[in-house]
């Protein structure tokens, strides 16, 4: 194997996961064209407490987020996924049930995204625009499939992974994303956590930071559609 220089985090993971470069340049973790807006992303909900604390902090600071969703725990909470669509936030698939995805096939996975897909659109009204899998984990196949279904297969900025969902501090937080952020940023939180989260109380930290540095928060499809030398209009939230 030819050792390669990788610049990116999504350059890494995806030759990691053997993805050849047309798969690449279908999986988005960034949108350096973006200007001053950035996406706050939320994984595995939604929880019953700490989703409604994010939704709370959420709007005290005119901020619009993304909530990966899955697709058991949106059975279990339907009212917090309604609340989080009614609040103007994007619902994006997750998944049913969080699997191994290295274990299963393309065709397991995609009944997976599917029966997530009809979960929220019963409760929203709308079925999803964006998919991120459980761990990162793509594949050529996957992606296609994926966009089969009409998705956009979603991952992350390299330097935005807060990892909170392994219970680090709300300083570690607040110093990962504050001091590594940078135009056009996807950035990765939970709202799912069974032994507690640091999360809520990191983003009471971290909004007000980053709004003092020029920055406004949208949804990932919002952020993905900016153009370079685009100026968003509305105000982002």
């Amino acid at each position: 194997m030819k050792k390669i220089k990788l610049t990116a985090y999504i350059t890494a993971l995806c030759a990691i996961l053997g993805l050849h470069a047309s798969a690449q340049a279908h999986v988005y973790a960034s949108n350096r064209d973006a200007g001053k807006y950035v996406a706050l992303t939320f994984d595995d909900g939604p929880h019953p407490i700490y989703t409604e604390k994010i939704l709370s902090i959420l709007k005290e600071n005119n901020a619009k987020a993304t909530f990966f969703v899955i697709g058991k725990n949106a059975e279990s909470y339907p009212e917090l996924v309604l609340a989080e669509f009614n609040d103007g936030h994007e619902i994006g698939n997750h998944t049913y049930s969080h699997p191994d995805m290295k274990k299963l096939s393309v065709e397991s996975i995609i009944e997976e995204i599917e029966k997530t897909q009809d979960i929220v659109y019963d409760i929203t009204g709308k079925k999803p625009e964006i998919f991120r899998s459980p761990c990162g984990v793509y594949s050529d196949e996957l992606v296609e499939a994926i966009e089969n279904i009409g998705c956009k297969p979603i991952l992350w900025s390299w330097r935005q992974d807060t990892k909170d969902w392994t219970l680090p501090s709300v300083k570690s937080i607040v110093k990962t994303v504050t001091e590594n952020i940078q135009d056009g940023d996807i950035i990765l939180f939970h709202d799912y956590n069974k032994k507690g989260s640091p999360t809520p109380e990191a983003l009471e930290i971290i909004l007000p930071k980053l709004a003092e540095k020029g920055y406004s928060f949208i949804t990932v499809s919002e952020l993905l559609k900016i153009k370079r030398g685009e100026i968003k209009n509305e105000t982002a939230a």
